[in-house]
């Protein structure tokens, strides 16, 4: 027993299960989706989506979930933190059961993004749940456990997707969120106390619309550019037209007292720096993530299962080593452990394009191992670097605009890399389909599983059809690769020019509160306090 008197609510560790649980399903959705990828795009046996519709698929919950971060926090803290936990576990139940159900992959995407709104709600406000309910002294182990449920989900996500596909339909990765759901809702509403914070934020609607409508319409035209060609004006239209819109965006939020996303603070080279940096990283890798699922369940014709296996050398390395680079942080700075880290990610990413149909399986492993030790140590240190430029009365909004980019990156990652693999699939599978019937010739141009799907109907063509599209897809993928690790190559030249060396503690943090140096605190938090710490009332017992 401690010595000291406890402050903390007494049913605080069976709360903390409920954040964590509700966590889990918000981080699991996005890595369960990369194994069902090839189901969803058969015609027979899925929904026939294209790799367009793939990538929304993907898109529409990451987006609407970065989009809404801010404002549902906000909201959480003036309205009630379990009430918008509640709402939150009610829609992303809604939505996995519209997913698991949709009839086309027009109904997915939009079943997607009713996902996300429910994951942007549940999100912000299980750490502020978390910092209400703790004693300051417990509360830097509850946040390590809510931060490593996160690598917890990377590793089940795809294990999981794999033995729902080995089983059942595509649907039941989508449906199995839904008993989760309910038994976080049930659980919630008995052990969850009611707090708000009593100083609540203003709610900034018009920079909420203008980055969700910017971010949605370069989105578009970057992923229609890479199906249909970006020769069209309609998409330069939509591109420019968003790059617009996220500049206007930048230009309110200078301007208004409550933004929704502070820029103001990215004048700082050492909160930019790493907060940057972790964009890039997610940039890369998700892309990657991408257009690895198909390589390894079509190219090598590996189950959905053996694939989410696969995966497992990258999320263990995070899980394990994560939370342990905070000694390496200590010992030798931020610049040395994230160079370190990143120069292993560039090197992983790089090695895709030495990938083809006859590479031993193992080396596949090696290099998702690789990559995953190298991103066990950036995520970490990149957000104690951010956490440190800041006040402590602002760690908060660190960790919050860390998740923002983080997630942005990610859905531009995909959809950028995603259309560099079509436009240059494209190119080389054309001259295998230029007599083909003209619906069959789109759809086995559109994509490799559209090849796939379209290949049992013709007869003696299909062994060449397949073998020219297999080829197709192994150098859109290597073209990927190269361009994703220089991505990560220009995020190591600026972490070594503006990251600091040694963690440098801003004027005013008090280094006798772990949550105000960052302790040992997990990836995510660092030990510091999350929005509405120290000035959160319990509103009432349960």
């Amino acid at each position: 027993m401690p010595a000291y008197a406890n402050t903390g609510h007494p049913r605080r560790w069976p709360i903390l299960g409920v954040t964590v649980v509700s966590l889990l399903l918000v981080v699991m959705d996005t890595t369960i989706l990369n194994v069902a990828l090839r189901t969803l795009a058969d015609p027979v046996h899925g929904l026939g989506a294209s790799q367009a519709e793939l990538e929304w698929a993907i898109n529409s919950y990451t987006l609407v979930f970065a989009g809404l971060l801010f404002t549902l926090g906000v909201l959480g803290d003036r309205y009630g933190r379990r009430r918008f936990l509640l709402a939150g576990l009610a829609v992303f139940g809604l939505g996995s059961l519209l997913s698991a159900y949709a009839q086309e992959p027009a109904h997915l995407v939009l079943a997607r993004a009713v996902m996300g709104l429910g994951g942007a709600a549940i999100m912000p406000v299980t750490l502020s749940i978390i910092a209400t309910v703790f004693d300051p002294r417990e509360r830097p182990r509850a946040i390590g456990f809510w931060s490593a449920s996160v690598g917890l989900a990377v590793a089940a996500g795809p294990i999981l997707g794999g033995v729902l596909l080995e089983h059942f339909w595509w649907g039941s990765v989508f449906l199995v969120n839904v008993p989760v759901a309910v038994a976080g809702l049930v659980a919630g509403a008995l052990l969850v106390p009611e707090s708000r914070d009593p100083r609540p934020g203003r709610i900034d609607l018009p920079g909420v619309g203008l980055s969700v409508v910017g971010l949605v319409t370069l989105t578009w035209g970057v992923i229609d550019g890479g199906e249909h060609g970006f020769d069209r004006p309609v998409v330069w239209a939509a591109v420019l037209s968003g790059l617009a819109v996220l500049v206007a965006f930048g230009w309110h939020e200078r301007r208004t007292e409550h933004p929704a996303l502070d820029v103001r603070l990215f004048r700082m080279p050492r909160f930019a720096a790493p907060v940057a940096l972790v964009g890039l990283v997610f940039f890369a890798g998700s892309g990657v993530m991408f257009v690895s699922a198909f390589h390894l369940q079509l190219v090598r014709g590996h189950s959905p299962l053996h694939t989410g296996l696969l995966y497992l050398p990258l999320a263990l390395a995070q899980l394990v080593l994560a939370p342990r680079s905070a000694t390496l942080v200590r010992r030798y700075g931020a610049r040395v452990v994230c160079g370190g880290g990143l120069g292993l990610v560039t090197v992983a990413l790089a090695g895709w394009a030495l990938v083809d149909a006859a590479t031993p399986i193992w080396v596949i492993a090696v290099l998702l191992g690789v990559q995953g030790v190298g991103m066990a140590h950036i995520t970490a240190p990149a957000t104690e670097s951010v956490l440190a430029a800041l006040p402590r009365q602002r760690a908060g909004v660190g960790s919050a605009v860390t998740n923002t980019v983080r997630q942005v990156g990610a859905a531009l990652g995909v959809s950028v890399l995603g259309a560099v693999l079509a436009a240059v699939y494209r190119a080389r599978v054309a001259p295998a389909t230029g007599e083909l019937p003209d619906g069959v010739r789109e759809a086995a141009e559109g994509s490799l599983a559209g090849a796939y799907g379209v290949a049992p109907g013709l007869g003696a063509d299909a062994t060449a059809l397949l073998a020219t599209a297999d080829r197709a897809f192994v150098t859109a993928m290597h073209s990927v690769a190269l361009l994703a690790a220089a991505v990560a190559g220009l995020g190591l030249l600026g972490m070594l020019r503006w990251l600091p060396g040694r963690s440098v503690v801003p004027t005013g943090t008090d280094h006798s509160d772990p949550a105000a140096s960052g302790g040992s605190g997990p990836p995510g938090s660092s030990g510091s306090e999350p929005p509405g710490t120290g000035r959160s009332e319990l509103a009432g017992a349960g």
